[in-house]
């Protein structure tokens, strides 16, 4: 019988989301270095790597941020918003530069590391699989590249399972750090623990802008607060969308702190290189929570081994015999697409059912597989989107009000004009600028004064030049006898 490969949507299981998740299983630390051909760099002792990842290391630190935050807004309240001593001096500029840099640099080196973990597991939706192998290869982290060949953790047993016989298991029946092909072992693991990581550094930000005598806003903090929790949820639980959140948002940051690094040095940036950051930094908030929400209601179809002993097909034939074509049509479907054996035995090793010559025979079949098959997995899902939601609200929210703003102007505009203006035209014009209006506002609130910078439009530095030579002129007219 061939295999015929599909992927479908379907409502998730109520199981799914069970609170609060379960502590299993144990986060999968990377392949040792020169394990696999990509392995990682370098080397970090497995215990370090469960250190940082119990729910209260991020959540203590989370609460340490925001109420120092807090705190200091209070202070630089106080003070008229002074800026700090510290802030006026070559060392904190330097700093700042430094911090820059190297955030930059971090963020590259990520991005780089996940186009290549990318590039090694991801397959194409065209491919022989089609659908159905593309979403086999961005949900399922772990076990051997190919359809079907996935180890994933099975709730209801416990248990670190494989409709493959190719899947290996270590010892404590977790997924062998040896296979390839798959997102973990090629590289998520260990860049997206360290970018877990990074998200704690990246408070730094709202300490530049503090010590500047500024205030850090109550979403700025919620975002960067917010960002700690989702990492550690995706990293910690192995939840399949977190790569993306790893990939882009690295990817995005190497260029945003690029651009920080350049304007300190007082360098023009283009106009265009602007929207394009602003327009990257919003559209990841939007594509990202819709890309992680789809992963509950995505399922698929696997190859999987079924086994079909002669007794039950001898009572088949009997029934054939008796005239019952029914039983044989009802008894096959069971047999090929009902009963799939499972390929692991509860100590994680291949069963022997697999390469058994006792049993009369084997037929390939298939076995629909969900994408997410854990509580852990959909909880860290459903916190990003949760995360996300107000960052959506607020964009839109932004978009309706410059909207109807534009719009009114240009109903005066056009009651002046006459019958003749080109009210469609002035639609799309109008929507592209509430548009790139919302995103400034929403990237101002979340980015903080390093993000004004970035979003300082050329129109706006027009408009003082143009005051400022309206002032000179004015006095240059008057000085004229």
């Amino acid at each position: 019988m061939a295999f015929q490969s599909s992927a479908f949507f379907s409502l998730p299981s109520a199981e799914l989301f069970s609170f609060p998740p379960s502590t299993d299983p144990a986060f999968v630390t990377p392949p040792p270095p020169n394990s696999i051909p990509f392995a990682p760099p370098f080397a970090i002792p497995d215990h370090v790597y469960q250190a940082v990842l119990p729910a209260k290391v991020p959540l203590t630190i989370a609460a340490l941020y925001a109420v120092t935050a807090k705190l200091l807004n209070a202070y630089n309240k106080s003070t008229g918003k002074k800026p700090w001593g510290i802030s006026k001096t070559k060392t904190f500029k330097a700093f700042v530069i430094a911090h820059n840099v190297f955030l930059a640099v971090y963020s590259a080196w990520t991005f780089w590391g996940m186009l290549g973990t990318l590039r090694r597991s991801m397959v194409s939706p065209l491919g022989p699989h089609g659908l159905a192998g593309f979403a086999d290869s961005v949900c399922q982290l772990n076990g051997p590249g190919g359809l079907g060949n996935a180890v994933f953790y099975n709730q209801e047993t416990e248990s670190w399972q494989s409709y493959s016989p190719y899947a290996g298991f270590e010892k404590d029946g977790y997924p062998s750090k040896l296979d390839t092909g798959r997102i973990w072992n090629e590289g998520l693991a260990f860049y997206g623990w360290i970018f877990y990581l990074s998200k704690f550094y990246e408070v730094l930000d709202t300490f530049i802008i503090l010590a500047k005598g500024k205030f850090s806003s109550t979403l700025q903090t919620y975002h960067h607060a917010g960002a700690m929790m989702c990492m550690w949820a995706g990293m910690r639980y192995m939840s399949a969308p977190i790569w993306m959140f790893v990939f882009v948002n690295s990817g995005i940051h190497a260029m945003m702190y690029t651009y920080y690094t350049v304007t300190a040095f007082n360098i023009r940036v283009p106009m265009l290189i602007k929207r394009s950051l602003t327009t990257m930094q919003i559209t990841q908030f939007l594509v990202g929570a819709s890309y992680a929400m789809a992963h509950s209601f995505v399922s698929y179809y696997v190859p999987a081994i079924v086994e079909v002993d002669e007794k039950a097909a001898s009572d088949s034939a009997s029934a054939a015999v008796n005239g019952t074509t029914a039983a044989i049509i009802d008894g096959a479907r069971a047999y090929l697409f009902g009963s799939v054996t499972r390929l692991t035995g509860a100590d994680g090793a291949p069963s022997e059912v697999v390469s058994s010559v006792d049993a009369a025979r084997s037929v390939s079949g298939r076995q629909a597989v969900p994408c997410v098959t854990g509580s852990a997995q959909t909880f860290a899902i459903w916190l990003n989107v949760l995360y996300l939601a107000p960052l959506t609200y607020l964009f839109v929210s932004f978009f309706i009000n410059s909207y109807l703003r534009q719009s009114n102007a240009a109903d005066k505009q056009a009651a002046r004009n006459g019958p003749t203006a080109r009210r469609l035209s002035n639609n799309v014009v109008m929507a592209e600028k509430a548009g790139w209006e919302a995103a400034k506002n929403v990237e101002r609130e979340v980015y903080g004064q390093g993000s004004e910078q970035a979003i300082e439009s050329d129109e706006g530095a027009a408009v003082r030049r143009g005051k400022a030579n309206g002032k000179a002129n004015g006095r240059t007219l008057r000085s004229r006898p």
